[in-house]
């Protein structure tokens, strides 16, 4: 290891690395390409800014003057592009190394100008790096390495096209790392297609746990989901916490409760801008926020320090979004908590993620008010202050209380000094003697229809969780589901037709093309629909879908999806 390297190490207290580090240190390993997978928070970063470094620096110990780059690395959002260059920038700074960051969002004069000053690493995210190599602004002639940091994150985002283009304008001769939690087809091809004879590494174990993150599946009464929530950040106090939703209407409704609470809390939802999104990490950061209210999309990449607990509100879609949400906790050695919230209805579904995701959870009722202040009245007795002395500076405050009141005066009114800094906690119903929760009448609606009924197999199960995603609203927003044979009709809650219609867009297509239209109140007989041949199988295909007047008919293409940066 470089001796400016090993100093900054030592300056940070780093006196043992991490399976990963130690794997990519290896003499042997020295400029060669990789494929590396290690657990989330297992200590990547400084892994591959370890890894890079000999073929950067060659037998020098410190860098000449900046120039064109040499190394690029290539992270999947903004917020692990901007956390990375951080990283590597105390890494490097004794070896005089000058690093530049390229992300969607930042201004790319701003960029530019960096890049023409010299640089010898650039930090970037996909897209932005794409349109620098395409305007002629970033020259990558002197690169010797790439870094491709969670790489099976950055083709889940559609990331695919720019890294094949980015990795295509490099270098033959360089150094590739890709650094991948998992291994599936998609990244093997890129690492065949674009590393050479590269070696593969793993230190985790796909049959094992991540023994660092406690599972917790906490039961709830129907209606008390929002109330455990409370409870379970109170009992755990910890010093940051991410509550995951599934929609942006999710997180702005629990974002505005908690705050009503008391909470510190923060909300990062894809409708936020780039400068209200940092400003939000940043007091999370600093401490004037604890609580992160997220949607999946929002948050990826994300790193918080002493990020203890992970909440899942709703549950996620898949068992790879549970393990990506529950990653953010249990980093680098820290004990983290992965806490799901299920009520009675999603009881079996939260069974298939743990199974599918390979994780056993432990099985209980969220804690209830006294559970809370039980946890309270520990972490108050377990407190070092009590056994602290008394300062000449509070000695005389501490003579007059003791001269004015009774040791039970002073503890109760401590006691109560101490409970209006925190919220009360929320008293739950038992959830065995807990009754089912009735339907309420659903109020004004605007009924809508989309393709697709009985003959294609439509499913009301299949289809509320697609609305709900599509047009960003929650169950409670949906109501009656009416399926017929070759369309199914729905009702959206009146006061949010018009946001539903908005987030569809101009298109009002559901996925694979369904076309979406307002519609009158679906015919009570069996088969009215869609006017076309009765037997679809018979016909020659299928027939135009009847959408608002003036709009062409619907051919069943999907709308091309906007690449994010």
């Amino acid at each position: 290891m470089k001796t400016a390297l090993a100093d900054a190490l030592a300056a940070r207290g780093y006196d043992t690395l991490t399976p990963v580090q130690q794997a990519v240190l290896e003499p042997e390993l020295d400029g060669v390409d990789m494929l590396v997978s290690a657990q989330t928070g297992s200590g990547k970063t400084l892994g591959f800014g370890l890894a890079i470094a000999p073929t950067l620096l060659g037998t020098a110990e410190h860098f000449g003057a900046a120039g064109a780059p040499l190394a690029l690395v290539i992270a999947p959002t903004r917020e692990l592009a901007m956390q990375v260059k951080r990283e590597l920038a105390w890494l490097y700074e004794k070896a005089g190394a000058t690093l530049a960051s390229t992300v969607g969002g930042m201004d790319m004069r701003d960029e530019r100008r960096a890049l023409e000053r010299g640089a010898h690493i650039v930090v970037a995210t996909p897209g932005r790096l794409r349109d620098h190599i395409m305007r002629g602004t970033l020259d990558l002639s002197a690169i010797r390495a790439v870094v491709l940091d969670e790489a099976d994150e950055m083709l889940d985002l559609g990331f695919r096209e720019d890294l094949e283009f980015i990795l295509g304008e490099c270098p033959e001769a360089r150094q590739t790392l890709l650094f991948s939690a998992t291994v599936p087809a998609a990244i093997a091809k890129l690492a065949e297609s674009y590393q050479q004879d590269a070696v593969r590494i793993t230190t985790v174990n796909p049959k094992a746990q991540h023994t660092d993150i406690d599972y917790q599946a906490l039961e709830v009464a129907p209606r008390d989901a929002e109330n455990a929530i409370i409870n379970v950040l109170r009992f755990h106090e910890a010093p940051n916490a991410i509550v995951f939703c599934n929609t942006r209407a999710m997180v702005n409704r629990l974002t505005t409760r908690l705050s009503n609470r008391g909470f510190p809390v923060v909300a990062l939802s894809g409708e936020l801008t780039q400068s209200e999104r940092t400003n939000a990490l940043q007091a999370m950061r600093d401490g004037r926020a604890r609580v992160c209210v997220a949607t999946d999309v929002a948050a990826r990449g994300i790193d918080l320090p002493n990020l203890d607990l992970v909440v899942h509100a709703e549950l996620p879609t898949g068992s790879d979004t549970l393990l990506h949400r529950s990653g953010r906790t249990g980093r680098a050695g820290r004990k983290g908590v992965s806490a799901l919230i299920v009520p009675p209805a999603a009881r079996k579904k939260a069974h298939r993620l743990l199974g599918w995701a390979k994780v056993s959870a432990t099985w209980s009722p969220a804690p209830g008010a006294d559970d809370v202040r039980a946890k309270d009245r520990e972490r108050m007795l377990d407190d070092p202050m009590w056994f602290e002395e008394v300062t000449e500076t509070e000695s005389p405050t501490v003579n007059d209380l003791t001269a004015r009141f009774s040791p039970e005066q002073l503890a109760v009114a401590y006691l109560r000094l101490l409970a209006e800094r925190r919220t009360a906690p929320e008293d739950l119903s038992d959830v065995a003697s807990a009754p089912p929760e009735k339907r309420k009448d659903f109020g004004p609606a605007v009924w809508f229809a989309i393709e697709g009924g009985r003959r294609a197999n439509q499913d009301p199960r299949r289809l509320l969780p697609m609305l709900c995603k599509l047009g960003d609203v929650t169950r409670d927003a949906i109501g009656a589901i009416r399926i017929r044979d070759t369309e199914s009709f729905f009702q959206i809650a009146e006061a949010q037709a018009t946001a539903f219609e908005a987030a569809l867009g101009p298109a009002m297509e559901g996925e694979d093309g369904l076309g979406i239209r307002r519609s009158e109140e679906p015919p009570a007989q069996k088969g009215g629909g869609f006017k076309g041949n009765p037997d679809p199988k018979k016909g020659k295909g299928k027939p135009p879908f009847k959408g608002k007047p003036g709009k062409a008919p619907f051919k069943g293409k999907k709308p091309k999806a906007k690449r994010a940066t």
